[in-house]
């Protein structure tokens, strides 16, 4: 890839947005607003503007490999969290997608080294569900099971957290789980039902 062409883009993007509205960038720079957390993979081929069709502000975007959400990881805690509690976001959506190159190395039995640790969280998704998968015979439908289920379980260590909690309480935000079809270009949404997830957790996750 020539780097230079990169800076060209960028100087002909700049001039379509002033071709459009002299004051594009003087507005986008004051503040945000985005009504969406966005958490997806960091897979080049899932560009998270693109696929929702939304512009620059509108979307505050986390990435990481399989769009993953430990508890532990103080990374994506502190985007949720800014997201939450400072920009106020309505919406937080994670988003998988089909085809996941974490996930498939996820159910292979390969030592990955520095990857093993952040695949474990995959894995355990994997042993959870471990009898409705083993009971997919087809391989690829069991992978691709595996990444709707990934989705869900990152859905549930979000709303695990009580800032989460109490935003969903205190102002209707909202906890959604998309899967991505690369083949089709498709968003799938995997309507997850936050309330009967909360009502599952706060046995234990309860921070109001």
């Amino acid at each position: 890839m020539d780097l230079k062409k990169i800076f060209r883009n960028n100087q002909n993007w700049v001039q379509d947005k002033l071709d459009l509205d002299a004051n594009y960038f003087n507005n986008l720079s004051k503040v945000q607003h985005p009504e969406i957390l966005y958490i997806g993979c960091s897979d080049s081929r899932v560009p998270p503007e693109d696929i929702m069709g939304v512009s620059c502000g509108e979307a505050f975007v986390l990435r990481n490999i399989a769009n993953v959400v430990p508890n532990s990881d103080l990374s994506s805690m502190s985007v949720i969290d800014y997201a939450v509690s400072h920009l106020k976001v309505n919406h937080i959506v994670i988003c998988g997608h089909y085809y996941c190159g974490a996930v498939k190395a996820a159910i292979q039995s390969t030592d990955l080294g520095v990857l093993n640790p952040w695949l474990k969280n995959i894995r355990d998704v994997y042993l959870l569900h471990k009898i409705e998968l083993n009971a997919i015979n087809d391989e690829e439908n069991r992978y691709k099971r595996l990444v709707e289920l990934n989705v869900l379980e990152q859905c549930v260590n979000v709303i695990k957290i009580g800032e989460v909690q109490k935003a969903y309480r205190d102002r209707g935000m909202s906890v959604h789980g998309w899967v991505y079809d690369i083949h089709s270009g498709l968003l799938i949404d995997l309507k997850i039902d936050v309330a009967s997830i909360l009502k599952h957790v706060r046995e234990i996750y309860r921070f109001e």
